[in-house]
């Protein structure tokens, strides 16, 4: 177990604080706008349908139905087709995360994050306002900006978790990333706000407000975030190897790695400096797709995370609709009650993500912290009709799988990106946090309609069952990883040992 410096905050320089904040806000308000979608169905629902005629409970004729541009016939035919945008989105947005990973890897990074951001903002925009304020209703106009719309965001994600790859190295990556991937709870919570703050004027100005934030918040990513430190002369020189530009080929040791520094190499201490940058002869070629895919320990944590996104975002999308509908609770208190899943997520990251730092392994944290959630996630769904004790039970469920969901997502993806077996190729951060991500949304995706089958036809107790096996498949899947790091803390401890 490598010996744990906790000064290392003191290697930071205010570029690294900048750069922290500014990608954290770009994915903040890319998920407010997310969110947004989301807290808005049930005014979309009522003006894509007809209205009784005089209070009655007497819909308008099919005649009526076409003249006033109504798309569906009842609330049931909405809400199924809004169900259909969400699968829309999270399949296109799986498909573009693997292509966003490879074009980020190539293209300037702050050109894609910025195209993605201001694109998407377009998109939404358009789906949103433009379309009510036009009186445009159209099915198929609608599921095209959608798919649109999840084909740019998936170019923020990938480019994001690069830019901080870049300028933070391995050591105390898994408590900064750990504070950092709290960007995407922190989007739902502002989301919910900006929302719900106008949305007693229609939902069109819900979409003008965040879209409008979200393409301001591209132009300023586009002027003011600088990639890596080579952009300024710099280049980050660490004993842990996990720099832009790397000179010693003994420092390509990352964190994934079964082996660990000798102990000799720690007392060249961990802290970080920046030096001026030697001129480089070529640049660092960029990986290719079937290479990353192949890489140590990304098709495990790609398919233990497809379980556990599944997971995750059953809770994002149905939460609110399960409390209102198991406990009776009004909608605006299901809405409050389920911000305590994103704060357990964020503690979870931050906490697990420190405590993965400390022991110099990631999967040790993981496979105890998803063995825990199973629990919860079974007390939970035996939740008592009490306000109180359910939020407890949420906050611990989302400590236990949000954390873990946060790690793999950023931290891991990092590692995944800057190991020992690219020492001829540095460029795959990108590459490698598209497929991890990517392959975590389609398991996400084909997840939602299951859920729904399930509880339509099993009820609620059974999609918590499922959870429970989902959860567990994400254990098994880093097994094999889990085995080998275990066995290295063993024999690393058993030398240390032996030298003292």
């Amino acid at each position: 177990m490598p010996p744990f410096n906790c000064g290392y905050l003191s290697q930071y320089t205010h570029h690294h604080l900048v750069v922290f904040l500014l990608t954290f806000f770009s994915y903040v308000l890319l998920h407010a706008s997310r969110k947004t979608f989301s807290n808005v169905k049930v005014s979309i629902s009522a003006q894509w349908t007809p209205s009784p005629k005089n209070g009655s409970a007497v819909p308008y004729t099919p005649g009526e139905t076409w003249e006033d541009n109504h798309l569906f016939k009842d609330e049931k035919q909405a809400t199924l087709f809004l169900g259909a945008l969400d699968s829309l989105f999270l399949f296109s947005y799986a498909v573009g995360l693997y292509l966003s990973g490879i074009i980020g890897d190539r293209v300037n990074l702050r050109y894609v994050l910025c195209f993605g951001l201001c694109g998407s903002a377009t998109v939404e925009f358009m789906f949103g306002t433009l379309t009510e304020w036009l009186k445009i209703y159209n099915i198929y106009l609608y599921c095209a900006l959608w798919v649109l719309n999840g084909l740019l965001q998936s170019a923020v994600w990938p480019c994001v978790v690069a830019v901080m790859g870049n300028w933070f190295g391995k050591t105390g990556r898994g408590f900064v990333f750990g504070l950092w991937s709290a960007c995407a709870s922190v989007g739902n919570i502002l989301g919910a706000f900006l929302a719900s703050s106008v949305l007693k004027y229609g939902y069109e100005y819900a979409f003008l407000v965040t879209s409008v934030v979200q393409f301001a918040g591209g132009v300023v990513v586009c002027f003011g975030l600088l990639t890596s430190p080579k952009e300024v002369g710099l280049s980050l020189k660490t004993e842990t190897g996990l720099s832009p530009v790397e000179t010693d080929t003994d420092s390509h040791r990352p964190l994934m790695s079964d082996e660990e520094e000798e102990v000799e190499g720690y007392s060249r201490g961990y802290d970080s400096v920046l030096q001026p940058e030697e001129p480089l002869d070529e640049p660092p070629k960029a990986i290719g797709f079937c290479q990353a895919f192949c890489l140590p320990g990304v098709l495990p944590y790609s398919l233990a995370y497809a379980c556990l996104k599944l997971v995750n975002y059953s809770f994002f999308f149905w939460l609110p609709f399960y409390l209102s509908n198991n406990y009776g609770w009004k909608e605006a208190e299901a809405d409050r009650l389920s911000v305590w899943y994103d704060v357990g997520g964020i503690l979870g990251g931050t906490i697990q993500g420190l405590i993965s730092d400390f022991m110099g392994k990631r999967s040790p944290v993981l496979a105890v912290s998803l063995a825990l959630a199973m629990g919860a996630l079974v007390g939970y769904s035996h939740s008592p009709d009490g306000k109180v004790v359910n939020a407890a039970l949420l906050a611990t469920t989302g400590f236990f799988i949000g954390g873990p969901s946060n790690m793999i997502s950023s931290a891991i993806s990092a590692d995944l990106g800057r190991q020992e077996a690219l020492r001829g190729s540095q460029e795959a951060l990108a590459t490698v946090t598209g497929i991890v991500d990517g392959t975590g949304s389609i398991g996400a995706a084909g997840g939602q309609y299951l859920v729904s089958l399930i509880e339509s036809k099993l009820g609620w107790m059974r999609v918590f069952y499922f959870f429970v096996v989902m959860t567990g498949g994400s254990i098994v899947f880093i097994t094999p990883l889990l085995i080998k790091e275990v066995r290295a803390m063993w024999r690393d401890r058993h030398e240390l040992r032996r030298q003292l």
